[in-house]
């Protein structure tokens, strides 16, 4: 997966330490409401929706909304800020240490067919919300939350 340029910056200053960052997940739904975007991740060939890092400054649904356009080729539009969760510590293969803030958003299709745009992912695709992939239980739980209408969830 890419590294942004201001991690790659942070990560010369403090190496393997605990980093805390921002992050989103877009749920994009398709013009019907009967199918989700997924992308196959290339580092671990997970199913997910698309997921990224909110660059210094940006703001997170336009963050979200940049991210679908690279990986997926897409252009989508938020409806709704589903979750917001800070997400457990995780260690990369290099050593690595983050932690995410992540803020789930739900999207609705614009434009253009997916496909995988920036190299991050190996396939993209529309998947009938009947028929997903096996998803691990953490992008499960963010699909889940972004298709309904409730409140956004602060948990």
């Amino acid at each position: 997966m890419a590294t942004p340029d201001f991690v790659l910056a942070l990560r010369a200053k403090v190496d393997h330490d605990l980093l805390w960052l921002s992050g989103v997940t877009a749920v994009v739904l398709d013009t019907s409401g009967d199918r989700v975007l997924l992308v196959r991740r290339s580092d671990d060939g997970r199913w997910t929706p698309v997921t990224g890092i909110i660059d210094p400054g940006e703001q997170p649904a336009a963050a979200a909304a940049r991210e679908v356009l690279e990986e997926a080729g897409v252009v989508a539009v938020p409806e709704r800020l589903a979750r917001v969760r800070a997400l457990p510590p995780m260690t990369y293969a290099n050593g690595d240490r983050s932690q995410y803030l992540d803020l789930t958003f739900r999207f609705r299709h614009v434009s253009g067919d997916p496909y995988p745009a920036d190299g991050e992912n190996t396939e993209a695709a529309w998947f009938e919300l009947g028929a997903l992939p096996a998803l691990d239980p953490e992008m499960h739980g963010r699909l889940a939350v972004a298709l309904g209408d409730g409140p956004t969830l602060f948990d």
